[in-house]
């Protein structure tokens, strides 16, 4: 991964959608050949030199200050995850990863953590580990979305299934916007953990295998996974509402346990009660 090239592009995509307009900024004169803000405009405000900030953009300042990348972050106006990403993406230049294991360690998910998932019953959960890779899952979510364990161990990865798994594409009533967070979420990864090969083979793979993909990739989004509305139509249970919420294992940074939840005594809870027993049911028989 050419990490030069995915600071300018990330850089420059957020020049982009800001307007000298937006900071109080009196535009320069001529005519401008790019949206948002002009270079010039950006270190002026930012209180460095244009010289200087050129020589970021291009990744030949990977020393830069963590005051620096403030002031560059609030010119910009990212948010915390972006301003986390400007971080990680000027560490990876200097060959610096900060605290993070490397990242093809295992990443076992402890026996309590999976006696968690089967208590929640028919609240679907799953766990997240780097790549966005589903590290163990309960009952529910196998129902809701599809059988992880049945799957070879390189598909049991949310962006994978995102773009190659049919019935990932027909669940989500918004899937180009689900894509888009799944997308946002794996390029914060690829910050966090610069020498991961085997989170370059997916990226790879994916680039060639969709279109779709190459699209909401050059958009540069980035985000964590964190709490949503998910709005999806599953084939059994119909149209559902649930709540999405991803914590943090604090003992494993980089695992996390993703919950969907329904609101109480509503449709959708009845209907992922309903799915849950019937999967059970089957399971039972003989």
């Amino acid at each position: 991964m050419d990490f030069r090239t995915e600071l300018a592009s990330f850089l420059q995509s957020r020049r982009a959608r800001v307007r000298p307009e937006d900071l109080g900024v009196r535009p320069l004169s001529g005519r401008r050949r790019v949206p948002g803000l002009r270079r010039e405009e950006l270190a002026e405000r930012a209180g460095v030199s244009v010289d200087y900030y050129v020589r970021l953009e291009q990744g030949r300042s990977p020393n830069v200050s963590e005051q620096v990348l403030d002031s560059i972050a609030r010119t910009l106006r990212l948010d915390a995850s972006e301003r986390a990403h400007l971080g990680h993406l000027t560490r990876a230049l200097r060959g610096d990863s900060g605290a993070h294991p490397d990242p093809v360690t295992p990443q076992p998910v402890r026996g309590g953590v999976r006696i968690l998932l089967d208590a929640v019953g028919d609240v679907p959960a799953y766990v997240l580990g780097r790549r966005l890779d589903v590290l163990a899952s309960n009952r529910a979510a196998r129902a809701l979305f599809v059988d992880f364990d049945a799957l070879p161990p390189a598909q049991r990865n949310l962006a994978w299934l995102h773009f190659h798994h049919p019935a990932m594409r027909e669940l989500y009533t918004d899937w180009e916007e689900a894509a888009r967070d799944t997308v946002a979420a794996l390029r914060m990864d690829l910050g966090r953990f610069p020498c991961d090969d085997r989170l370059c083979a997916l990226l790879a793979e994916l680039s060639v295998g969709s279109a779709e993909f190459r699209h909401l990739w050059s958009e540069h989004q980035v985000r964590e996974h964190a709490h949503d509305v998910q709005r999806l139509h599953h084939p059994v249970a119909g149209e559902l509402t649930l709540n999405r919420e991803t914590l943090s294992l604090p003992t494993e940074p980089d695992q996390s346990l993703v919950t969907l939840a329904a609101e109480p005594g509503t449709a959708s809870q009845e209907a992922l009660r309903t799915l849950v027993g019937d999967l059970a049911t089957a399971v039972r028989m003989p």
